[in-house]
């Protein structure tokens, strides 16, 4: 058996590891020239030395937004120190060392860009690309495991009035750092962890911030005298000026939509038969599993949640179906399994974009995954972690990154700063 698995950040890493301890033949595809995902920085934005798009979203002075007694994989803990929040850098470090551990990075092909995967019978076909020869390689595998990651596509939305605008209009995936806002007055739109760490970022070189955004969360949030918070964008008004629902009116330079991304897997083939309608993906059993050909899964596509604790659990899933542990149901089964959840979904309120969100859900999602494949659990402490952190962020952003947790058993864990 021959496995590919599409990237080489932290979700293809998991993958790696595990499919490799089954003593499973494994290819990792990363179009990068080293390892990391999202978690590597580059100066380059639009298109590579190659001419490939680049697609990482990393920004100068990124400090992580949820404390890395999280943030490791259950069996490989980020080895311990003074700080719970790491830089992009330490958490790179990390990355590289867990590789290096587990002895991912011989199987890594670098500098290779899938261009196409295509179903034949009961095989894949992968079109891949030498990036620095552009030589064509095409190659068969048994099974592939999707670990692209979710940063590449940004949503860009459209403001009436827009083309009346003068000045920059961006998503964050371009930013790096705050140095070209100096003196400008700037408009970051959308409130998740990204929107508030850019104007708070920002703020240190513009005239002024202003946070425009509907998250209750963010509503408390503190922030230096040059920031402030208004709602939704109504209209632009002329070359400067934007008009928000309240009726007050402010003058810009610069426009950043902190508005997410789109999923998206433009080297998938029509006929491999998965489709994203606003962000929600089908037909995925588990948010992982196409249905209709379970030799391939996404890891890594739920959101909200204890990301690198995820993917090696959904990898380990993956694992039990690969080596004949755990057998999947029916595609009848698995079809009425995924409506019944998403059907769930919607009676809660979710939207579309919403549909692999977990957040309040994540710990049954845990729980159901590892009791389906007879593994281990993400331990009820990761998730009582992440979600004070994530309240501590919204409470407090200028200083929640000083706090110092220790974790004590698998239900219990303490602040020790």
């Amino acid at each position: 058996m021959r496995v590919a698995i599409i990237g080489a950040g932290a979700a293809g890493l998991a993958s790696a590891r595990r499919v490799s301890a089954l003593g499973i033949d494994c290819e990792v595809l990363e179009m990068a020239p080293q390892l990391g995902g999202t978690w590597v920085y580059t100066d380059e934005v639009g298109e590579d030395r190659y001419g490939f798009p680049v697609y990482s979203a990393m920004y100068k002075g990124l400090r992580t937004n949820l404390p890395k007694e999280v943030m490791g994989y259950p069996d490989f803990p980020i080895p311990e120190q003074n700080r719970s929040y790491l830089t992009q850098a330490e958490i790179l470090e990390f990355l590289n060392l867990y590789a290096d551990h587990f002895k991912i990075r011989k199987l890594i092909k670098f500098n290779r860009m899938v261009a196409e995967i295509t179903p034949l019978e009961d095989k894949w076909q992968i079109k891949s690309i030498d990036k620095p020869t552009k030589q064509p390689i095409v190659e068969t595998y048994d099974a592939v495991m999707i670990c692209n990651g979710h940063y590449n596509d940004p949503i860009m939305p459209q403001i009436p009035g827009q083309e009346l605008f003068k000045g920059t209009i961006a998503h964050s995936h371009q930013y790096r750092s705050p140095e070209p806002f100096k003196n400008q007055r700037v408009l970051v739109v959308g409130a998740g962890p990204s929107g508030l760490d850019l104007a708070l970022q920002i703020s240190s070189n513009a005239k002024y911030v202003v946070l425009s955004h509907h998250t209750k969360e963010a509503v408390n949030t503190e922030y230096p005298a040059n920031v402030s918070k208004k709602p939704d964008v109504l209209r632009v008004k002329d070359d400067e000026e934007l008009e928000f629902v309240d009726g007050s009116c402010c003058r810009f330079d610069t426009i950043l939509y902190c508005t997410g991304y789109r999923y998206n897997f433009p080297f998938l083939h029509e006929s491999c038969g998965v489709t994203v309608d606003e962000n929600h993906i089908q037909p995925l059993y588990k948010h992982m599993i196409h249905i209709e050909r379970p030799s391939m899964c996404f890891i890594g596509i739920p959101f909200n949640v204890c990301a690198f604790q995820m993917f090696d659990l959904q990898a380990r899933f993956f694992c039990q179906y690969l080596n004949g542990s755990m057998p999947l149901p029916s595609k009848d089964m698995m079809r009425m399994d995924t409506d019944n959840d998403m059907q769930n979904r919607w009676a809660k309120g979710y939207t579309k974009r919403q549909a692999h969100m977990m957040g309040p859900d994540q710990q049954g999602y845990y729980e159901d995954l590892a009791s389906a494949a007879n593994t281990t659990p993400i331990a009820p402490v990761i998730v009582k972690l992440r979600d004070q952190s994530v309240k501590r962020l919204y409470d407090d952003l200028l200083n929640f990154r000083e706090d110092r947790y220790k974790i004590v058993n698998n239900e219990t864990f303490v602040k020790v700063h």
